[in-house]
């Protein structure tokens, strides 16, 4: 373990306390997860520069406490008890101020989905299915949308798909929670995720029993160093888009990610997110395409249609067929065939893909409007990562309380997602995630106006003066706004969108 789990002020003394709290308050917030595994005392002491003793004495208060929990032969671990749920609303703050500005990431823009196209291949395929369609499906899922998917995939993330080698599953999540379980039966208890990432995810691998190892990002994606330090032999990754920092898997990293799958015996679960929203250039392939025997591609309609389908897939290699395929049976008997169908017709007219072209036209224009209201409002502020996906991680001016930033806003009735939650180890500056799917790009011009009021008393203090930067960690490149940044005045409360 590399990461310190506490840090300790070794001029206040009493370092045996500091380093019981620290754990605690850890755990209290959910850092360290239920389920976690902690590190041995001997690493912890080495770690924290202190004595064995002192560390041994800490877990076993914490064990007394019911925070820990120790059992002979699989370590000493997080109880599920003691951590804390995310609340709703941030900490602080009165739950009945209505929220006017939305920008909760990872919900694409809900009134547009096309109904209209859907209400049509619906039609099509209840007038033309043969009745047998409507049997219970098998754990797979309809031949017809596995033949549709493999051309989809091979044509538009090259990936190297087969119809037996995928299963339609409900939404990437059941995806992770079939490959969980598949997992454990494989003997592979430890599973790597990026830091920082989706908090979500992390409770669906230790729900199926997994100990969650943290390897950090940089520039240039997953450090794969730092991975194969963790002794997983799975990893969780986002390489299209990562969430939530932005940055796309670098070509040298993604050689390295396969070659450490290769040398550790690994399996690399791709979370394909974000990849049909790429506004700069045509996306990456999947890695999948890389190595097919190594990689686990999770695709879904949650973003390019609607979450509320419930529709996605898992493409597998060879050696996981049969347990998914048994997993997913007992799960649920297989996924509803009516929406597949449709989605066959969808895929099969264009209509999926021209629903697609629209929204990147759309999205795009609502990126540009929250970057252009940064510049104007907070233009101490910097956007990081490409320009994709449906949200933007958004650097806070320096000095800036991110939780208090955060409570402020949402007292405005603008919801934004902190960065603290989706960090275990990682260490950055104070940030937000803006999801900007939802809302029109004047709204989001407004959301952005009073999210810099949230942060006013932080921004360009006497005496200095920061122009807006908006940087993309993948080509290491500063850009100027397109007009001259405000004054080095703070923008006043009064300030209105334009």
């Amino acid at each position: 373990m590399r990461e310190l789990l506490v840090h300790l002020d070794r001029s206040a003394g009493r370092l045996g306390a500091q380093v019981q709290a620290g754990l605690r308050a850890a755990i209290r917030s959910g850092r360290l997860p239920a389920g976690f595994r902690m590190p041995s005392t001997r690493a912890l002491a080495e770690d924290l520069g202190v004595s064995r003793g002192m560390v041994v004495d800490a877990y076993e208060q914490l064990v007394a406490e019911g925070y820990l929990s120790s059992r002979h032969g699989s370590g000493t671990r997080v109880t599920a008890a003691c951590t804390a749920p995310r609340p709703a609303d941030p900490a602080g703050c009165d739950p009945t101020i209505p929220i006017t500005h939305d920008l909760k990431p990872g919900v694409p823009d809900l009134s547009a989905f096309p109904r209209a196209a859907w209400s049509t291949a619906t039609r099509h395929v209840l007038r033309t299915a043969p009745h047998a369609a409507f049997d219970y499906p098998g754990p797979s899922g309809a031949s017809e949308l596995r033949v549709a998917l493999t051309d989809y995939l091979g044509r538009v993330r090259a990936a190297q798909a087969r119809p037996e080698h995928i299963v339609v599953v409900n939404g990437v999540a059941q995806g992770l929670s079939l490959v969980s379980q598949a997992l454990r039966r494989l003997g592979l208890d430890v599973l790597a995720v990026e830091d920082p990432s989706s908090d979500r995810q992390r409770g669906i691998f230790t729900t199926h029993g997994l100990t969650v190892a943290y390897a950090p990002t940089d520039a240039e994606g997953i450090d794969v160093d730092a991975l194969a330090r963790t002794g997983a032999r799975a990893v969780l990754v986002t390489p299209a888009h990562q969430y939530p920092t932005g940055v796309v898997l670098s070509p040298r990293r993604r050689a390295a990610l396969v070659d450490w799958a290769r040398t550790h015996d690994g399996l690399i679960v791709e979370d394909d997110y974000d990849a049909e929203f790429r506004y700069d250039r045509d996306p990456v392939g999947c890695l999948q395409g890389l190595a097919p025997d190594r990689v686990v591609h999770l695709g879904s309609t949650s973003k390019a249609l609607a979450p509320g389908m419930r529709l996605g897939w898992a493409v597998l290699p060879a050696e996981l067929i049969e347990r998914i395929h048994d997993l997913k049976t007992n799960a649920d008997l297989g996924s509803a065939t009516l929406p597949q169908l449709t989605l066959v017709r969808m895929l099969a007219t264009g209509a999926y893909e021209r629903h697609l072209r629209t929204m990147r036209a759309h999205y795009r224009t609502r990126r540009d409007a929250v970057a252009e209201a940064l510049a104007e409002h907070l233009p101490a502020a910097r956007v990081h990562g490409i320009a994709a996906g449906i949200h933007l991680y958004v650097e806070l001016p320096p000095g800036s309380d991110e939780s208090a930033t955060v409570r402020r806003a949402r007292e405005h009735g603008v919801r934004v997602e902190p960065m603290a939650g989706m960090r275990a180890f990682a260490t950055g500056p104070p940030a937000v995630i803006i999801g900007y799917a939802g809302l029109s790009p004047d709204r989001l011009r407004e959301a952005v106006r009073l999210l810099a009021r949230s942060v006013l008393p932080a921004v360009a203090p006497p005496g200095q003066c920061r122009g807006a930067r908006f940087t993309s960690w993948t080509t290491a490149q500063s850009v100027e706004p397109s007009r001259p940044p405000p004054s080095c005045a703070p923008p006043t409360p009064t300030a209105t969108a334009t």
